[in-house]
């Protein structure tokens, strides 16, 4: 007998919801079908729907099943290997054709956003509007991600569509850069432009203030890495924030956003207060007491939690600070709760 020295590709394992539902009302067929396609569930054959097999699938079709109960339906969900009719690679496909369309989709609607935003004159509710629909379009793109159980084809091509939009957008709302001796800010700003920046992975309040300063206020075209300091080696043309050896980071009681802003000479009364609360939550000395490093706290904790995505979180916590920003320039900026 001779044995083959190949062994046989191990069979994927599905979980198949089975549901039979009453004809009337007809509301609760639409209300299942809505579900499963939330799920990211592929029809098999009429009523029967499949998920790859995980801990959160099986959770999902349970729920979903006790829902097509509820509506008085039938309903059954099991483990399953395909032996006969579709084989692994078929429902696989069933599922990369469904993500495939959701991205074409999203990434046309991101399109015409950009053509939208890429006239020359932009009128502010055209930004107001297209900014909204932007939030929209990458809340939908993660759900999208979140059910590509097989890495379909368009979604580089969709995020990368939809940053456009954002940087675009980023573009056209970044605060006017503070007109305080003109002269000598240009001449401060201007070697800091065009640049690569790099700072640490895992961003948190000061790198994130950082980053959103420097996109903000020095060049909106600045590009970010992040990296692992004990295997980075310098580029030429990079700049390093908050970390060991950089060109801004902490020196003495300042943070790196502090010697950021007075290198950059940014002397700006709005930018001040809120180097005041970074320096609050970053090196946690209460120096200046303001009261609102609280919330900024919990905003920035809450987007760390969310995402191990450094440049995500930069882009969302960009939102609040602008915000801050404008908050602060309608307000005369108070003295220090300390001397």
């Amino acid at each position: 007998m001779v044995s083959s020295s190949r062994s046989a590709p191990a069979q994927r394992r599905w979980l198949l919801l089975i549901h039979q539902l009453p004809g009337h009302p007809a509301y609760q067929r639409v209300k299942i079908w809505r579900r499963l396609q939330v799920l990211g569930a592929v029809a098999v054959k009429k009523s029967v729907y499949a998920l790859p097999l995980s801990d959160e699938a099986l959770e999902d079709f349970l729920w979903t099943a006790k829902e097509v109960e509820a509506a008085g339906g039938e309903v059954l969900v099991c483990e399953a290997r395909l032996l006969q009719g579709t084989t692994d690679e078929q429902l696989g496909a069933l599922f990369d054709a469904a993500r495939a369309e959701e991205y074409h989709v999203l990434k046309s609607e991101a399109q015409n956003l950009r053509r939208l935003l890429g006239r020359r004159r932009v009128a502010a509710a055209v930004i107001t509007a297209a900014a909204g629909a932007a939030r929209r379009l990458r809340k939908r793109f993660k759900e999208i991600v979140a059910i590509d159980f097989f890495g379909a084809n368009g979604r580089e091509a969709a995020d990368g569509l939809l940053r456009e939009v954002e940087d675009r957008i980023v573009s056209l709302t970044a605060p006017a850069t503070p007109a305080v001796g003109a002269v000598g800010l240009d001449a401060a700003v201007k070697p800091l432009r065009g640049r690569t920046w790099v700072t640490r992975r895992g961003v948190k309040i000061d790198r994130i203030a950082s980053a959103w300063l420097i996109k903000r206020f020095i060049d909106p075209k600045a590009a970010f890495r992040f990296v692992d300091p004990a295997g980075y080696q310098r580029a030429a043309g990079e700049l390093r924030f908050d970390m060991a050896d950089a060109e801004f980071t902490h020196r003495g009681d300042r943070c790196s956003f502090e010697v950021l802003l007075g290198d950059a000479g940014l002397g700006d009364p709005a930018l001040a207060a809120i180097a005041e609360i970074v320096h609050d939550l970053d090196l946690k000395d209460e120096k200046f007491g303001r009261p609102e490093a609280e919330g900024v706290r919990q905003i920035v904790a809450g987007l760390v939690l969310t995402t191990d995505d450094d440049a995500a979180r930069i882009r969302q916590a960009s939102d609040m600070l602008d915000n801050l920003y404008r908050s602060f320039q309608q307000k005369p900026a108070r003295a220090s709760a300390r001397a």
